[in-house]
């Protein structure tokens, strides 16, 4: 594997711009290496998130995990959860609540799936993101693609809230 690819851009810094909140975890520090359990050789869980701050208009979240470094022309989505409720401020684990749903990854699985660069790659950055949504009702469903669903949803969007961690996968 090369490590000469350039650097994909934050695929967040190129849409609108709208409203920021926080995003804080336990196991996913900013610029820091994930934890184990979050990645394919060492548990596989989502991690646990919380929110606050959240814009005035909120009715539902997006919740996802994204691998911009991932050696392929889309990256990699390692997680699409949608119609979490405008009132929940946290998930453990990757549990959703009643109404939320997972789209397929990019593995072709539901759920998360965690974080497994190609041996000797470089750190790959894991960007997960929470999506204020000013409506409950997306029109979507666990068939839509995640493209689709940020597609879908781009008209709906209040703010956003970003967390990055990184991961290599050692030789």
């Amino acid at each position: 594997m090369s490590l000469e690819r350039p650097v994909p851009p934050d695929p967040y810094s190129l849409l609108p711009k709208t409203a920021r909140f926080t995003l804080t975890s336990p196991h996913v520090r900013e610029g820091e290496p994930l934890d184990p359990a979050q990645a394919q050789d060492g548990g596989n869980t989502a991690p646990d998130l919380a929110w606050s701050d959240v814009p005035e208009g909120t009715e539902s979240f997006l919740v996802t995990c994204y691998d911009p470094d991932a050696p392929t022309p889309s990256g990699f989505w390692h997680w699409v959860a949608v119609g979490v409720p405008g009132d929940v401020t946290s998930l453990r684990g990757g549990e959703l609540p009643e109404g939320a749903f997972t789209v397929r990854n990019d593995s072709g699985a539901d759920g998360y799936v965690g974080a497994a660069p190609p041996p000797g790659d470089r750190p790959h950055r894991y960007i997960f993101a929470v999506t204020a949504l000013d409506t409950a009702d997306t029109g979507l469903d666990p068939s839509a693609t995640p493209a689709a669903v940020h597609f879908m949803t781009l008209g709906h969007v209040i703010g956003r809230a970003l967390l990055t961690g990184t991961y290599q996968t050692t030789v």
